[in-house]
């Protein structure tokens, strides 16, 4: 394990596939930044935190045998790697939200990115960027939902302990993936999963509300929700929110 420190970055994530274009990089390395000028979160959004003061770092994973129809594994581990550091800090109503947000609460505590090297149809390696608000406590109004494990928990956490139990538990979570234990994870993943089985009210892209209930993520890792007709319709990235 490898792991290069920088003060300051662009995005960790960028970094770390630049790096990865223009030299041989090893399995399992990270790169972690005190600050992102331009962090990256799901569909080209950003990741905007103070400087110091929370987790922003990169993971670079390589793959033998995994096929890109498994990506949605790859997203479960990486999720539940957080999940299960965070929730030994005893964070109350901690969950995952679907795909892979950490929430604590109803808000937001840590966010995932991953990015794919693909050749043919597997996923020969992987940047998995991920972003936790540790010791902030004042967010932006733009964040309504952010929130911080000191802002809960009025405690100040050591960054570089943090980190390292994060990499214990990723590390772990890889090597399921690596044993395709893909039943395991997804079972790990739906115990977890924000407000799964709760009747919900939904607004999908055209902003129409709907109730519905989240009962699981299919085959394509899109999110299954069960409507009131108990027909069940499936939802991908940004097509579908809690309203």
């Amino acid at each position: 394990m490898k792991i290069i420190k920088l003060d300051a970055i662009d995005s960790t994530n960028s970094f770390l596939k630049n790096l990865s274009v223009n030299s041989t990089v090893q399995d399992f390395t990270i790169v972690m930044a005190k600050e992102q000028t331009s962090g990256k979160g799901q569909m080209n959004a950003k990741w905007v935190v103070d400087g110091g003061k929370n987790l922003t770092f990169s993971v670079f994973s390589c793959f033998d045998d995994l096929e890109i129809s498994n990506q949605k594994y790859l997203s479960f581990g990486v999720s539940l790697a957080v999940f299960e550091t965070l929730n030994e800090l005893k964070l109350p109503k901690l969950a995952i939200k679907w795909p892979n947000d950490i929430l604590s609460v109803n808000k937001k505590l840590a966010g995932i990115l991953i990015e794919n090297n693909l050749k043919g149809n597997k996923i020969t390696s992987s940047v998995i960027g991920i972003g936790i608000n540790v010791n902030q406590e004042i967010f932006s109004k733009d964040l309504p939902n952010a929130t911080s494990i000191k802002k809960i928990v009025n405690k100040e956490f050591d960054l570089d302990i943090l980190l390292n139990e994060i990499l214990i538990r990723l590390k772990s979570k890889l090597e399921l993936l690596h044993k395709k234990d893909y039943a395991f994870l997804e079972k790990q993943y739906l115990s977890v999963l924000y407000k799964k089985n709760v009747p919900s009210m939904f607004k999908n892209n055209q902003n129409i509300l709907f109730m519905g209930k989240i009962i699981g993520v299919s085959e394509n890792g899109k999110l299954q929700i069960e409507l009131e007709n108990e027909t069940i319709k499936e939802f991908g990235l940004k097509e579908v929110s809690f309203a």
